[in-house]
């Protein structure tokens, strides 16, 4: 048999071999490292047996499919401990997850955090034990039995909803046996750097009718200076948290008789403002108009739409006059509203019109999250309709728009390309029309990509932009949605060159996303100490006792009039106090004004950035402070905490 390696060299067997088997032929620092395999794109246990060609692609923590087939393995040994430690708990799932993994258990007596330093100890010691992990399968019957006898009711519910032929796998180390079907480490010597991280309450199988059972999370790595630089983040991560920011910088709240329903207090609406009018500016430059639609619209619409049958579930509804109405999820519907208020033709195309629309979503109480996740919130929607012959060029268009937005930031990011998923409306014909169309203007950018199979909306193919963060974190913020779907289901049309009538393309794209998780976002990503241009009040003007207040209130009216955002200290308080305060503010500029200041109409500048800057003329400052904030410059922070 020939086996096609990764690297496009070929080894031919003569018989069955394992994937370790196989990695160790190669070279011994391979078989090593390996932690999972992956066959003609199927990734697969080290331990399976490989008997006809195929391609072959060894995998070790460094990607995805290897950190997961470790972590997987961490996760087994942390319900390992936990038997031991504690043999009534019942064990429900513990999987793989980004940056580490989860075991649910169903205790008694929940977990407490004094608790899992006792469990890691334990893990520690299966470590150095270097248990052998087998894998072996049993017909159902033989599984339920087995797990019956080992008093685990959830693994058996969970084989009981497999089909009554299918084969099941398990994996076991030592004394212990778990339902899984892998892939795992040889065994568990190789785990040696994790971390217990935190415990959380999670309903079995997700549903809030059934138990509540106790998440622990954790995480684990190859070596241990991974493993500290990771928890090194997570403590910085910590700090940047846009909850506890968000609170001690007076920028949003969330109430007890709102969940999930955000309140920008006076210094957000500065940011949420300041946002909104950079995005006007750059939509303005790039043709697009705006509108704004209503908050609610009637059932027949959202039938027409596709809301109704696909998304219902999600959607505040009403009764008006004895007709169901529901709040908008979406702003789609409303602009086809537009649209189709007056006849268009060829020449009006491509229409862009955007939409700074407020939306609801019914998310799950333990899904909320601060601002990241709400049931409120605005998008910054556009909707494009156009030609067939537009479509890539309006991508490409939407493409540059949002890599200039994210650039401004300092974000970098990476695209994914959503394929047509189970759910969905339309003719395979024009699904594969709109994927290809995405694909070719994503290639002609050269932009590079990965395929999301079957991730797609409903109604189209799609592209998202995940943005990183200053900690490495991705979010998914900016998309582009090609629908061939909506335009046909509202009867929507144009007047061609050849005076027929033509049905048009409509893309649907955000760039922010929700601009208040955009802000979360931005919250974390500059630890509240956001750029001057965006910055809720970007100079603070210090006198240095209450000889100077009213000179410091002439330097503050001349900044207002200048359109700074600023105020003016006169607490009764020394200058290192309010200077200390105005920096735990993360407010850019400080201008200290005391007797050498009043006599030569001068300020002394402290910023942010260097600390002190120096004395300067008032109107210097504010030269050079309207010049940062117009090129919305982000200055560099040199200055270390606290000084």
């Amino acid at each position: 048999m020939k086996i096609t390696l990764k690297d496009g060299s070929v080894k031919e067997y003569s018989e069955a071999k394992s994937v370790y088997e196989i990695a160790a032929d190669i070279s011994e620092g391979l078989a090593r490292m390996a932690t999972a395999g992956e066959v003609d794109g199927e990734v697969i246990d080290l331990r399976t047996k490989i008997d006809q060609d195929c391609e072959l692609t060894i995998h070790t923590f460094q990607s995805p499919e290897g950190a997961h087939a470790f972590r997987h393995t961490t996760s087994h040994i942390l319900a390992q401990a936990v038997k031991r430690l504690f043999p009534d708990t019942k064990l429900a799932i513990g999987p793989a997850i980004d940056d580490g993994f989860y075991y649910d258990f169903d205790r008694e007596v929940p977990f407490t955090t004094e608790d899992l330093e006792t469990i890691e100890k334990e893990m520690k010691k299966i470590v150095k034990e270097d248990l052998k992990i087998e894998q072996f399968t049993l017909p159902r019957e033989e599984a339920i039995a087995l797990m019956k006898e080992k008093e685990e009711p959830y693994k058996v519910e969970l084989i009981e909803d497999l089909p009554e032929d299918a084969v099941i796998s398990f994996y076991k180390q030592g004394e212990f046996t778990d339902l899984c079907a892998g892939p795992h480490l040889l065994g568990t010597k190789s785990v040696k750097a994790f971390k217990l991280t935190s415990l959380a309450g999670a309903y079995w199988r997700g549903s809030e009718k059934n138990k509540m059972l106790t998440r622990i999370y954790g995480t684990s790595f190859t070596k241990k200076a991974d493993l500290d630089e990771y928890l090194a983040k997570i403590e910085e991560a910590k700090k940047r948290d846009h909850r506890k920011l968000g609170k001690e910088l007076g920028l949003f709240t969330i109430l007890e008789e709102g969940p999930g329903f955000p309140i920008f207090l006076p210094k957000g609406m500065i940011l949420k403002n300041t946002l909104i009018d950079y995005w006007r500016e750059v939509h303005t430059r790039a043709g697009y108009v705006e509108i704004s639609t209503p908050i609610m619209l009637n059932r027949q619409l959202w039938e027409t739409s596709g809301h109704w049958a696909h998304y219902k579930e999600n959607m505040y509804t009403t009764v008006i006059d004895e007709e169901d109405f529901a709040i908008k999820p979406m702003n789609c519907p409303g602009g086809i509203l537009v649209y189709k208020t007056e006849p268009h033709s060829y020449r009006d195309l491509p229409l862009r019109m955007g939409e700074l629309g407020t939306v609801h979503r019914h998310e799950k109480s333990g899904a909320l999250h601060g601002l990241m996740r709400v049931r409120s919130f605005t998008q910054d929607d556009a909707h494009i309709f156009m030609t067939r012959e537009q479509i890539k060029d309006e991508i490409k268009g939407v493409a540059r728009l949002i890599d200039e937005v994210y650039s401004l930031f300092g974000f970098k990011y990476h695209v994914e390309l959503s394929t047509k998923p189970e759910d969905s409306m339309g003719s395979q014909e024009d699904w594969d029309i709109a994927t290809d169309a995405l694909r070719s203007a994503l290639d002609e950018l050269q932009l590079p990509y990965v395929i999301n199979e079957g991730d797609g909306a409903f109604y189209g193919p799609k592209i998202d932009f995940h943005l990183e963060d200053t900690l490495g974190r991705t979010w998914q913020c900016g998309t582009i949605q090609l629908d061939f779907q909506l335009p046909l289901r509202f009867e929507m049309e144009y007047i061609a060159a050849d005076g027929e009538k033509h049905r048009p393309i409509m893309v649907h794209r955000v760039v922010f996303g929700s601009i208040e998780r955009f802000i979360g976002i931005l919250i974390e990503h500059f630890a509240g100490a956001f750029p001057t241009w965006l910055a809720p009040e970007q100079v603070k003007v210090l006198p240095i006792s209450e000889k100077y207040h009213e000179y410091a209130n002439e330097v503050a009216a001349k900044l207002k009039e200048a359109k700074i955002r600023c105020s003016v200290d006169e607490r009764s308080e020394k200058i290192g106090y309010k200077i200390r305060d105005a920096r735990l503010n993360k407010i850019p500029y400080m201008l200290v004004v005391g007797a050498k200041e009043q006599e030569e109409g001068v300020v002394s500048v402290r910023s942010r950035f260097l600390g002190d800057e120096g004395q300067r003329s008032l109107d210097t400052f504010i030269a050079e402070i309207t010049e940062e904030i117009k090129n919305r410059t982000i200055r560099k922070v040199e200055l270390e905490e606290g000084k």
